[in-house]
C-alpha cells in the first residue's frame, strides 16, 4: 500500500508519540500538554478550542479533537455534563 504525499504528511503529523522526525511539541502527546495548560478551570470544548486554536502546534480542530480523545483515553481529562476538566486522579 502506498500513501499519497498529502496522506503520508498528514499521517506523520498526527503521531501520538514523538519520534526521531516528529518533535515532542508536534506529537499529539505534546499538543496534549499544551491543551492541559489551558484547562486550569473546567470549561466547555468550545471555550477550550477558542483558547488554544491560535497555538501553532494545535493547528486544526481535527488535531484538537484527536488530542482530547487521547487525553480522555489515558485518564488525563474528564467530561461531565459537557464540561471538560483535568482528571482528579
Amino acid at each position: 500500500m502506498t500513501l499519497s504525499t498529502e496522506t503520508a504528511s498528514s499521517y506523520n503529523y498526527s503521531r501520538i508519540l514523538p519520534t526521531k522526525h516528529i518533535s515532542t511539541g508536534k506529537s499529539l502527546l505534546g499538543v496534549g500538554a499544551k491543551i492541559i495548560e489551558h484547562l486550569h478551570d473546567p470549561r466547555t470544548v468550545s471555550s477550550l478550542w477558542s483558547a488554544v486554536s491560535t497555538i501553532p502546534e494545535v493547528a486544526t480542530f481535527e488535531r484538537f479533537v484527536l488530542t482530547l480523545d487521547i487525553l480522555y483515553a489515558i485518564g488525563a481529562i474528564e467530561m461531565d455534563a459537557g464540561i471538560l476538566r483535568r482528571s482528579r486522579r
